[in-house]
């Protein structure tokens, strides 16, 4: 796993040792953000249940001004470090210790441009997490929410919190659904 685009262009990152987390494959991290390139500059960028950290991290390296990393595994977040230092944008990030629940509900992060998240595929933590996100105000008006998901994942409960799915990227083994405000 790597850096695609950016600052830290082509730096490798490190990744948490066993199956705890599943990083984004360098292919649909590239697809994912060519889908979001004219949202980063400058943008306040969450990613919820971090892993690596490389989905953050390949946002700052693109533009974006803060990320924030929520996780709370130990490995996982002495490797987003690792990995911050080695790209040299620690700087831009703030480092969340929590679960991701708790995050939101304690209004530890900032209301953000774009949030990426990226449970473990049984929880479908999808379902809790985005309407929490919706009750804390904390996705601006016209900000983005991207979700790494299975095949299975329902999201009919979109509608009532006034949100859509305006696209989605199908995979072999995921998909990439955004979600935004309705006009």
């Amino acid at each position: 796993m790597r850096v695609i685009a950016g600052t830290a262009r082509s730096i490798p990152l490190k990744t948490p040792k066993g199956d705890k987390t599943r990083p984004t494959i360098d292919k649909h991290k590239e697809t994912l953000f060519n889908c979001l390139s004219d949202a980063l500059y400058d943008a306040v960028f969450l990613d919820l249940f971090s892993g690596s950290g490389g989905i953050g991290i390949e946002a700052l390296s693109r533009g974006a001004r803060v990320a924030y990393f929520v996780e709370n595994d130990r490995e996982a977040l002495n490797c987003i470090n690792e990995n911050l230092e080695k790209t040299r944008l620690s700087e831009k990030a703030r480092i969340v210790k929590k679960d991701v629940k708790d995050a939101i509900s304690l209004k530890l992060l900032e209301k953000a441009d774009i949030i990426f998240l990226d449970p473990p595929f049984a929880l479908h933590a999808e379902r809790d997490i985005i309407p929490l996100i919706h009750q804390k105000g904390l996705l601006k008006e016209d900000g983005i929410i991207v979700t790494e998901c299975d095949e299975n994942a329902d999201y009919s409960f979109l509608e009532q919190y006034n949100l859509c799915i305006y696209k989605e990227k199908n995979y072999k083994s995921c998909r990439h659904v955004f979600i935004k405000y309705k006009e």
